[in-house]
């Protein structure tokens, strides 16, 4: 099947094949368990490696992103925790990192002495700017064996699994 990108056709390897699956899966909803979790660690290692082209992990460029959207306006470390990718990282010691290397600024906060208003730096949105004006058609390429549809598809797929 030829895509709308027009790239030649690649053979369809399975997630049983790409994990050389022994036995069969117990049933289809295991299958797409185990191809979610795999693809979606693949992406992320995929990200990953084009993140230390810039001395970032994932997690803080997803910070940044996050500061980059609320900017000029500050964000609290928990209005950053809520909208990570990962819940399970520690964005305070991310955010201290990324302090460290002067992509954000922290501040006490006026109103309540116990929270930390944090800023994108100029050099945080140089740093975004070099990504996305070098990397865009990397992190699309991605999933580039997708054409447009497939993946208007994929994503309504995927919110109506995470809905409730």
């Amino acid at each position: 099947m030829k895509h709308q990108n027009s790239m030649p056709d690649k053979k369809l390897l399975t997630i049983s094949e790409t994990i050389k699956q022994g036995k069969p899966f117990r049933n289809n909803y295991h299958k797409t368990a185990i191809n979610l979790i795999f693809t979606g660690r693949w992406i992320y290692n995929l990200h990953n490696e084009l993140f230390k082209n810039y001395g970032l992990t994932a997690q803080q460029f997803n910070i940044l992103r996050i500061l980059k959207g609320q900017h000029p306006k500050s964000a609290t470390v928990k209005l950053i925790r809520e909208r990570m990718l990962d819940k399970m990282s520690d964005a305070s010691r991310i955010v201290e990192n990324l302090r460290k290397k002067g992509l954000v600024t922290r501040e006490v906060n006026s109103g309540n002495r116990r929270e930390v208003d944090v800023f994108i730096s100029e050099k945080g949105i140089e740093v975004l700017n070099l990504i996305e004006e070098n990397e865009n058609e990397t992190m699309d390429r991605f999933l580039s064996n997708l054409n447009k549809s497939e993946t208007e598809l994929l994503n309504t797929l995927l919110d109506k699994l995470r809905s409730k």
